[in-house]
């Protein structure tokens, strides 16, 4: 895996990547696509492109797997859906359509980008102040690793984090409910932590805007899982004078 990975889909690696696999006029193309529209999306609608052509030749994932871990990511996948929507829209442009008349007759949902942005705030506000969950709680740091988004083998944990006894902590949110599956996922998670890290038996969370009954109850039968409700408040700061 090469190191300089990073959370937007690296042009730059693509079209080596694309070179390499005897793509290289199909890279030059997009590379050198004139781009006519009012939008600023030109960098994205790229992406689309090549995220297209990777897939339609069977490359995507090895491409992702060595030179884009972060599309892996619950938000990677946003981001790959999002940068086919451009093209999507992009094309409905040069068409003359409108932005939801495509082939398919639909683009991805915009409720459903708002709901992967906001799972996003929310895990990087709660692994920003970790202590408003427990007293005594930090993000988990390995060089240049962070607790955030934690690859493992299979999966990714949303936040890693150790307590005030330097045990581990795995922490698996939920936007909506937090449902009795998440109860096998985060064990998963937890045994995955105790084989390859050790410090001990770490300890799980589920955070949940809504938690049900039946997740209540099978927590109860997995040792160290607590589950948790967020809450969510919005203020407004004056930053200009009053007029």
């Amino acid at each position: 895996m090469t190191q300089d990975q990073t959370k937007a889909l690296s042009l730059k690696a693509a079209y080596a990547y694309g070179t390499e696999h005897d793509l290289q006029s199909e890279v030059e193309e997009i590379r050198n696509m004139e781009i006519e529209w009012d939008r600023s999306y030109t960098s994205s609608l790229r992406r689309g492109y090549i995220v297209e052509l990777f897939k339609k030749h069977g490359l995507f994932e090895e491409f992702i797997e060595n030179h884009w871990i972060f599309g892996n990511t619950k938000s990677g996948e946003s981001k790959q859906k999002r940068y086919l929507q451009i093209k999507q829209e992009y094309e409905n442009f040069l068409a003359g359509r409108g932005p939801d008349e495509g082939e398919d007759g639909e683009l991805e949902d915009e409720e459903s980008d708002q709901q992967f942005a906001a799972e996003a705030d929310l895990r990087d506000f709660l692994a920003n102040n970790p202590t408003c969950i427990e007293t005594g709680l930090c993000l988990y740091r390995s060089g240049d690793l962070s607790g955030v988004e934690f690859p493992i083998d299979s999966g990714f944990i949303d936040i890693l984090a150790v307590d005030h006894d330097g045990r581990f902590v795995v922490i698996e949110l939920k936007l909506g409910k937090g449902r009795n599956r998440a109860v096998g996922q985060l064990l998963y998670y937890m045994g995955w932590v105790d084989k390859n890290l050790g410090k001990g038996s770490c300890r799980g969370m589920i955070i949940a805007k809504e938690i049900p009954d039946d997740l209540v109850l099978a927590v109860k039968r997995a040792p160290g899982v607590s589950v948790f409700r967020y809450h969510l408040s919005v203020s407004v700061e004056l930053v200009s004078p009053k007029v």
